[in-house]
């Protein structure tokens, strides 16, 4: 079981949000240690239950979730989200030394020893494949079925987006990258606004649930630290290796999975991306099913989704 902290000491929760987000993600704080940070995270729906798992990535947390969340909910489905150490609720590590993803896998892994999780169905989307899938690939044993979106686990092909010298490679500048992600609060904030469909409903119901976790610039040090471990360059590339581990595991795992994507996608482009997951990593996966939705199309479709991954998950992980 996650261990307990002292009860004098005081961590903000969904409730301590507002009830704006709170209404809308109600469900009860949690938090364990993880390798010595704290993390946050929730657990609901039966114990005894299949786990269904949601792994999110850059800048997001839990509430990324929330639209897909319910019909795992209704189905009678344990839904975990953690929030990766760096994001949400969980502890903001300010020194870069925290944010390898070998830490951050651990950190996961972490999680589910704790929980001593078995029959798991892995969702990973955006740094949550890179993270949750390397999770999934130490505790094979533990792993019932998989759904990717929006993510990769490889070196190439690479996207073109991280090719560009704007915005992308000036997140790799030691300067530009703190100042632009950092003290401009550029992720979350105006870039994740482009990265959806519908934006007025992003300004509206969303995109404070995202800016208001991270309030200050030590605690965006991530969002300017996993964009150095892309593998674009392999003469400068601090996660080549790791890559190439999870690209081999990848390929070998044989568990049911399925493929989500966004068909205004402009990150991971479904053409390349989607594709190559279906037809090089898992020519066994359902899909690619599309979606309305840029990078985050859970903002755009999450209800949609919900529905289609417990489809999957009725005929894979049965309760």
């Amino acid at each position: 079981m996650p261990i307990p902290y002292q009860e004098h000491t005081v961590y903000r929760t969904i409730q301590d949000l507002g009830e704006h987000i709170a209404s809308r993600y109600p469900y009860e704080s949690k938090f364990a240690s993880v390798n010595g940070w704290r993390m946050h995270y929730i657990d609901e729906g039966p114990k005894d239950a299949p786990p269904v798992m949601f792994f999110h990535g850059n800048p997001t947390w839990g509430w990324l979730w929330r639209k897909v969340l319910p019909p795992f909910l209704e189905a009678g489905y344990r839904v975990i989200v953690p929030d990766q150490i760096g994001f949400g609720l969980s502890e903001h590590p300010h020194t870069p030394s925290a944010h390898s993803l070998d830490n951050h896998a651990a950190n996961l892994v972490s999680l589910i020893d704790q929980l001593d999780l078995s029959n798991i169905f892995f969702v990973c989307h955006d740094w949550g494949g890179p993270t949750g899938l390397s999770a999934l690939l130490t505790r094979q044993e533990k792993a019932t079925a998989v759904a990717v979106m929006s993510t990769w686990a490889w070196r190439e092909p690479s996207a073109d987006f991280h090719r560009r010298k704007a915005p992308w490679g000036m997140l790799h500048a030691p300067l530009t990258g703190p100042h632009i992600m950092g003290r401009q609060g550029a992720f979350p904030g105006r870039s994740m606004y482009l990265s959806v469909v519908d934006r007025e409903l992003m300004l509206e119901d969303s995109l404070t649930a995202y800016m208001s976790v991270t309030p200050d610039v030590g605690d965006r040090r991530l969002t300017w630290q996993w964009p150095r471990s892309i593998p674009i360059n392999p003469d400068t590339d601090i996660a080549g290796d790791r890559f190439d581990w999870l690209e081999a595991g990848v390929r070998k795992l044989n568990i049911p999975a399925t493929i989500l994507w966004g068909r205004e996608e402009v990150v991971f482009e479904a053409s390349v991306f989607a594709t190559h997951w279906k037809e090089e990593i898992w020519p066994h996966a359902e899909g690619p099913h599309m979606f309305t939705g840029n990078h985050f199309l859970q903002e755009d479709s999450g209800a949609e989704m919900g529905e289609l991954l417990v489809e999957f998950a009725s005929r894979h992980v049965p309760i």
